[in-house]
């Protein structure tokens, strides 16, 4: 019997095939078999959706900003209790520590800002780099040209002094609490051996021991006439005192008030170098045991000296970590690493330091060849908002809150609109009056007005958490009559049919036959108002935050984002604070709205033409 070489293979292209050859490659021409065999009706939507390049589009955009927002928190979560005042207002990039060319080869120090550094060259000359605009009007990268050669320079929060080759104490910067202005006791001072910069302060220290404060005096604690002037050899400001080390090697509190910083470990022995952070002061002895005293916190970690190998003879501080190197010349960090301050890289760990520079969130390890290796805080890749956070850690967590609050709205919307709708279309007379009159009560309230009301009203008594579901409800429960009316015209429409007909005869429950009979076949309508009003709920949502009325910070949508961002300064000086959180909500709220015209194409059987 001979084989049959007509016989039609049933090898059929998958779902995945049809899809990705639509998206990607045009229209495949189909034999009249291989067409019949994809035209069940969900296959037909497929085809046609998929088909449809400007729909595909913003599908692919919308997935890949949904993945991110929602896998993204859980790699990069978000502190709802973080805040600081160093990083405010940082404008977008990763160039803090991006040393000039010309200074590698040639530094004789570094001095490191909040966001900026400032480089000593051998030669006398200042460069700087990293984000140097500190105010709207003041950027430290505008050093003045009659300085001449420079011998030293210090960096504080806003303000760089710098010590003159002719012995002047020179400065730019704020100088609010003229911390730049040099005062009259330097004018007979002709021997200064180093100086040091802090908080709305500077202080010289001269070769004899005796040191000259300027600057606020009331936020730092320090009194002129304390009582190892001649004694001191250096000096390590915290956010707001001065501490000093003597001749003696013994650590001294430069100021008159009973704090955290007077407590002094005993028994350190001879001390020989001392640093200082924000809120804590470090010293290290002759044997290289450090001690931590000052207001240690836990969660930062300045106190948790690590083990190392041999001792430590240098030792620097940031604003919340010390860095230190060993007697062979090996560097160690430990502190808060909440902007990568202390990961030391495995390039840099294994060099020999010749000099070490720190400040803030930097960290630049001179090396034998005098070649500078930095590490720690490079920048942001979206900038920061007024209290210092990362605007791309709170867009990735925003955008997953904003998204949830807009499903699960639609969720309830969706929920009520489909029960009402199918329960009235089907059943009519006094039941279908009475649902439509309530559905004609809601639609009639002004939706916005109304939940900032609500939300007033009802969510000052409430947690954080439960005003976040209450907008949740709000939304879902003011939004359900339009797709109510929608579905209940469908099934007006379709209970007359056969099939119905033919289930009540056979005496089938009228709830199933709505539910289970009726509705799949009006689901069509439900699945592209549902797409649809996922992107009003979003808006929605934003727009009560916006205006202060929904989520309310630390807690952050996209919508709280932009509230931070209403006023002119903010919009002419702070672009970052509000360009990306409008760029993720428009275009999410664009491929919502593209992908549901794509679904009522390609579900409407009058869109298929053939």
């Amino acid at each position: 019997m001979g084989t049959n070489n007509n016989k039609r293979s049933d090898k059929r292209p998958s779902f995945f095939a049809v899809l990705l050859s639509n998206l990607f490659g045009g229209k495949k021409k189909l034999s009249i078999y291989e067409e019949a065999q994809i035209q069940s009706p969900m296959k037909t939507i497929v085809k046609t959706f998929s088909g449809n390049r400007v729909a595909m589009t913003a599908f692919g955009i919308w997935l890949l900003i949904f993945a991110t927002v929602i896998i993204g928190p859980f790699l990069n979560p978000v502190n709802l209790s973080y805040s600081e005042t160093s990083q405010i207002n940082i404008a977008p990039g990763f160039d803090m520590m991006d040393v000039p060319k010309a200074l590698q080869g040639n530094i004789k120090k570094i001095s490191v800002g909040p966001t900026f550094s400032v480089g000593l060259s051998n030669d006398g000359q200042l460069y700087t780099w990293g984000k140097t605009k500190v105010t709207n009007v003041l950027d430290m990268k505008n050093i003045p040209a009659e300085f001449g050669n420079i011998v030293d320079i210090a960096v504080g929060f806003d303000h760089a002094i710098a010590l003159t080759e002719e012995g002047k104490i020179v400065g730019w910067g704020n100088n609010r609490q003229q911390q730049i202005t040099q005062p009259y006791e330097l004018e007979f001072v002709n021997n200064i051996k180093e100086i040091y910069a802090g908080y709305q302060c500077s202080i010289v220290l001269t070769e004899d021991g005796y040191s000259i404060f300027f600057g606020n005096d009331r936020n730092n604690d320090y009194i002129d006439f304390h009582p190892y002037q001649y004694k001191l050899q250096k000096i390590a400001l915290t956010a707001d005192a001065a501490m000093g080390l003597t001749f003696d090697g013994e650590v001294v509190y430069l100021g008159n008030q009973q704090n955290s910083y007077v407590r002094i470990p005993e028994n350190m022995g001879k001390v020989v170098d001392i640093a200082a952070t924000a809120s804590t002061v470090a010293a290290v002895n002759e044997d290289g045991k450090v001690f931590v005293w000052g207001n240690v916190s836990v969660d930062k970690g300045e106190g948790n000296v690590p083990e190392v190998d041999g001792k430590i003879v240098k030792l620097e501080g940031g604003r919340y970590h010390y860095t230190a190197v060993t007697d062979s010349n090996k560097i160690v960090a430990w502190g808060s690493d909440v902007l990568n301050q202390i990961n030391i890289p495995a390039n840099i760990s294994t060099l020999e330091a010749k000099d070490l520079f720190v400040g803030f969130y930097q960290n630049y390890v001179l090396t034998d060849t005098d070649e500078v290796k930095p590490f720690g805080h490079k920048g942001y890749l979206m900038g920061t908002d007024d209290l210092g956070r990362d605007l791309f850690n709170r867009l990735l967590n925003g955008g997953r809150m904003t998204m949830t609050i807009g499903a699960v709205a639609v969720f309830i919307s969706t929920f009520i609109g489909v029960v009402v709708g199918c329960i009235s279309g089907y059943f009519g007379g006094k039941i279908d009056m009475f649902f439509q009159r309530i559905s004609e009560m809601i639609s009639s309230l002004p939706f916005l007005p109304f939940a900032m009301i609500l939300s007033a009203l009802i969510g000052n008594s409430m947690t954080a958490n439960q005003k976040i579901f209450l907008i949740m409800v709000i939304l879902g429960v003011l939004s359900w009559p339009g797709l109510q009316r929608l579905v209940r015209a469908q099934v007006l429409s379709v209970r007359e049919q056969e099939y119905v007909t033919a289930a009540r005869a056979v005496g089938i429950n009228r709830f199933t036959i709505v539910f289970k009979h009726i509705l799949p076949n009006v689901i069509s309508v439900i699945i592209v108002s549902a797409t649809l009003s996922f992107g009003s709920s979003m808006l929605t949502e934003a727009s009560l935050s916006y205006l202060g009325f929904g989520v309310q910070a630390p807690q952050p949508t996209w919508g709280n984002m932009l509230f931070g961002s209403n006023n002119s300064i903010v919009i002419q000086n702070y672009w970052w604070r509000w360009v990306f959180a409008s760029i993720a909500l428009g275009a999410c709220v664009i491929c919502i709205n593209l992908i549901g015209e794509g679904l009522r194409d390609a579900i409407d059987p009058k869109s298929q033409e053939r």
